[in-house]
């Protein structure tokens, strides 16, 4: 019996070291599957048409920045670019003010209606929004906010206010309600409060937000297509679909665009990506 008890443990040890190789490899090959295809994008982009035709997945006979200097060249990414930016920076800073104060209001005050308002808010993320493109665009179709410079902004801000009230709310909650009394007791006003004590100290999921919006905003595709008719109101995701000629499609080139509007969401994920972890963190465990 005690041999048997001894040869137990290994067989245990065993198993274990199996079970994590076999989830190691799964792992690894997930990591695989996502890491490559930029990867693939990245080196394309330096081939040429000829040399992309031949064989897609070769690496480049030199290194060719001519896809990087037609982009800017001879199609309208430049343009599309600034659209975005424009959009992204607008939608932003409008859900950061919005989620702000709504968050603020919903942690700190009970007052009727503040079930149905929460609710409300958790509806507007069980929504699909592809289920409102269509009644969307007759709205504002109908009321003359089509096809705007400011078109995009009513979808962006109202699909990005919901989860944003909802981390701000639960990150607020978790501030100690005596250092506004405190400073009440003091002599200072609400709004002073308001911004110089509870703003700084959400400043973590503020700009966890703000990231996060960022990105969902950059990379928008739908309401882009579907609202915005103009050329020159077009945004990246809907401008890369423009690389194209009548029958052929300039692959190095489309990869090239790819990689430079995808630069700038790189580095803001790899330059933030600490501060969004640890804000959704903290937002869940104090909340």
């Amino acid at each position: 019996m005690a041999e048997l008890k001894k040869n137990a443990v290994p067989a245990k040890k065993v198993g274990k070291s199996i079970g994590k190789v076999i989830c190691n490899a799964v792992l690894l090959l997930f990591s695989f599957s996502c890491i490559f295809p930029m990867v693939w994008i990245f080196y394309s982009s330096f081939k040429t048409q000829t040399e992309f035709t031949q064989s897609s997945t070769a690496l480049p006979q030199a290194l060719n920045l001519k896809n990087y200097i037609s982009v800017f060249t001879q199609t309208k990414l430049g343009m599309y670019m600034l659209n975005s930016a424009k959009n992204t920076i607008l939608s932003v800073l409008i859900i950061i003010v919005f989620s702000f104060l709504a968050g603020y209001v919903l942690s700190r005050y009970r007052f009727r209606g503040r079930s149905l308002i929460y609710n409300y808010f958790i509806m507007g993320m069980l929504i699909p929004v592809h289920a409102l493109l269509v009644p969307m665009y007759v709205q504002l179709r109908q009321s003359g906010l089509s096809n705007h410079w400011y078109t995009l902004l009513f979808p962006y801000v109202a699909f990005g206010l919901p989860i944003s009230i909802m981390l701000i709310e639960s990150y607020i909650a978790s501030i100690p309600k005596e250092l506004e009394e405190a400073a009440s007791i003091d002599g200072c006003g609400f709004f002073r409060c308001l911004f110089q004590i509870v703003f700084p100290l959400a400043m973590p999921i503020l700009s966890t937000v703000a990231i996060i919006q960022f990105f969902a905003v950059w990379n928008e595709f739908s309401f882009s297509l579907i609202l915005v008719n103009s050329d020159t109101l077009r945004t990246v995701p809907v401008g890369l679909t423009m690389f194209k000629s009548a029958y052929t499609v300039d692959y190095p080139r489309l990869m090239a665009g790819i990689m430079t509007t995808t630069l700038p969401v790189m580095i803001l994920y790899f330059v933030f990506s600490k501060r969004i972890i640890e804000g959704m963190v903290a937002g869940a465990v104090k909340g």
